[in-house]
């Protein structure tokens, strides 16, 4: 039963901590936390799902579909939505107003174009589990733990080691004095929102695969944004590390007390660390930026 709960929790946390990678990404450029994301989200998971029934495609291309699609839309959203903010300079409670917007607009036309039904996925794996230790073990899970991490850990290479992922590392630090040595601070910031809706996509085919598409599936990016917290928000290992904990986390407080006060434990964990520990494990205090 702790095996089997401890794989349940690696799987919703390597999901937490895709979409906390993709919220630290944003935040480490732009300093705001991009509410719109978690509609980013839903819409990659719809994507999926027709890709899947509508289209007949294999699940390989149905996941490359939805990585683009989120990663078109992402980018959309930051053309759209902040970068006339951005240009002049626009406070970030400026750039959250309009990320909460956005969402709300995007959750409401899929409600007015698709419907609110729930959308099942079909069946990916002929064989839903396996036996390890004596623990059964979904295979659903343990895709999802693999692929979640060979995501993280491309990216961390990608940002680590190319030239353009050093430039975004400089430009978290300081964004003019980057802009100053020759970098395409839009050019750079438009790749940033791509990059994130890749990860968004991941996101949303999974979550679609094991809870299903709805519209308001977007809301569930708050644990992911409660991972970034723990982790401290703009800092990408922090994300990783806090989307394992709270994955973890969860899942054995809903085995071993009840499932009714998951979402009670992580949100009273986050009202805690945001009165003290803001800065997560990971982050710093960070001034505004312009």
């Amino acid at each position: 039963m702790l095996l089997q709960t401890l794989v349940t929790g690696l799987a919703i946390g390597g999901i937490y901590a895709l979409m906390a990678v993709g919220y630290s990404l944003v935040f480490s450029i732009l300093n705001f936390s991009n509410f719109a994301y978690g509609a980013i989200i839903m819409l990659g998971s719809y994507i999926g799902y027709f890709s899947l029934v509508k289209f007949g495609v294999p699940f390989p291309v149905a996941l490359v579909l939805t990585m683009a699609g989120a990663s078109l839309l992402s980018f959309f959203n930051e053309r759209i939505a902040y970068s006339s903010l951005r240009k002049r300079r626009a406070p970030s409670l400026y750039f959250m107003i309009s990320a909460m917007g956005t969402s709300i607009f995007l959750e409401n036309m899929v409600y007015a174009t698709i419907g609110s039904s729930f959308m099942a996925y079909p069946e990916i794996f002929k064989q839903q589990s396996i036996r390890i230790l004596g623990s059964s073990i979904g295979l659903l899970d343990l895709f999802a733990i693999i692929f979640s991490f060979v995501s993280i850990y491309v990216l961390h290479y990608f940002i680590n080691n190319s030239r353009t992922g050093i430039a975004i590392r400089a430009a978290s630090y300081d964004s003019m004095i980057t802009q100053i040595n020759g970098v395409n601070l839009s050019r750079l910031i438009g790749l940033v929102f791509v990059l994130a809706g890749a990860l968004a996509g991941i996101s949303g085919i999974f979550l679609g695969m094991k809870y299903m598409a709805y519209p308001t599936m977007g809301w569930i990016t708050n644990k992911a944004y409660i991972a970034a917290v723990i982790g401290g928000l703009g800092s990408l290992p922090g994300a990783v590390v806090g989307g394992i904990i709270l994955g973890i986390l969860e899942s054995l407080v809903s085995v071993y007390i009840a499932s009714t006060f998951r979402d009670v434990f992580s949100f009273s964990l986050l009202i805690i660390l945001l009165l003290f520990m803001p800065a997560g494990l990971f982050g710093k205090y960070l001034e505004e930026k312009v």
